[in-house]
C-alpha cells in the first residue's frame, strides 16, 4: 500500500499531509509511557513485513498486519506507522517522503477502522467464535486502506482508474490472509499477553 513519489496530485499529497498531522497529533495524545515499549515493537513488526514484496501481475503485494497494529495500539497505530513508514522511505525508497502523508493518512485510518471493527464485534459474539473479531479486523484493514490508496490514485489522475481496479483485486486475497494471521496472532496474544489485545 505504498503509493510512490511522482504519482500523487499536489492537492492530494496536501490532504494526505494535513490529515496525516491531525491523526500524529491525536496518536501522540493517546499514546502513554507505559505504551512506548509494545508502540515500538508493532512499528518494528510493521516495518518489517511490509518489506517482504510478492509479485502480482504488474504491482507487488506485501503484509500489512495493520489490522493487527489497530488491536494492540489504536489510535497509537497512526505514530507507529508513520516512523515505520519514514525509515521505508529513506532506507529502501518504499514509498517516498512527499507521499509519506498520504501513505500514513491511508494506514492510519486502515488500523483504525480494523480495531473498530474488533472492538464492535468482539462482545457480541459467543467464545467458541472468537476468532471472528480479528479475522475481520485484519480483512477489514486491507480492504479500507485498498480503497483509500485507490481513492488517492483517482482524484490524482483519471488514467490512473485501470490500476486503481488492478490494485482492489489484487488485495481482496491479501485481505484474507491477513485477517488469518490476524486471528492466530490475537489468539496467540489473548493466551500469552492478553493485556496487548483487551
Amino acid at each position: 500500500m505504498h503509493i510512490s513519489e511522482g504519482v500523487l496530485s499536489g492537492p492530494v499529497i496536501a490532504a494526505g499531509w494535513a490529515l496525516a498531522a491531525g491523526g500524529l497529533a491525536a496518536g501522540l495524545k493517546k499514546t502513554h509511557t507505559e505504551k512506548l515499549p509494545e508502540t515500538a515493537l508493532v512499528s518494528a513488526a510493521l516495518f518489517l513485513a511490509s518489506l517482504v514484496h510478492v509479485p502480482l501481475g504488474p504491482s507487488s503485494i506485501h503484509l500489512t498486519l495493520l489490522g493487527l497494529a489497530g488491536v494492540m495500539l489504536g489510535w497509537s497505530a497512526v505514530p507507529a506507522l508513520f516512523i515505520a513508514l519514514l525509515l521505508q522511505g529513506i532506507l529502501f525508497q518504499f514509498g517516498g517522503l512527499l507521499s509519506l502523508g498520504v501513505n500514513t493518512t491511508v494506514m492510519g485510518t486502515a488500523a483504525l477502522a480494523g480495531s473498530g471493527v474488533y472492538r464492535a464485534i468482539l462482545p457480541r459474539i459467543p467464545a467458541r467464535l472468537g476468532f471472528l473479531p480479528a479475522f475481520a479486523s485484519g480483512f477489514t484493514a486491507v480492504i479500507a486502506g485498498t480503497v483509500l490508496v485507490c481513492a488517492a490514485l483517482f482524484f490524482s489522475d483519471m488514467e490512473l482508474r485501470a490500476t486503481a481496479a488492478l490494485l482492489f483485486a489484487a488485495n481482496l486475497p491479501l485481505a484474507a490472509v491477513e485477517g488469518v494471521i490476524s486471528a492466530f496472532t490475537v489468539a496467540f496474544l489473548s493466551k500469552t499477553v492478553p493485556q496487548y489485545v483487551s
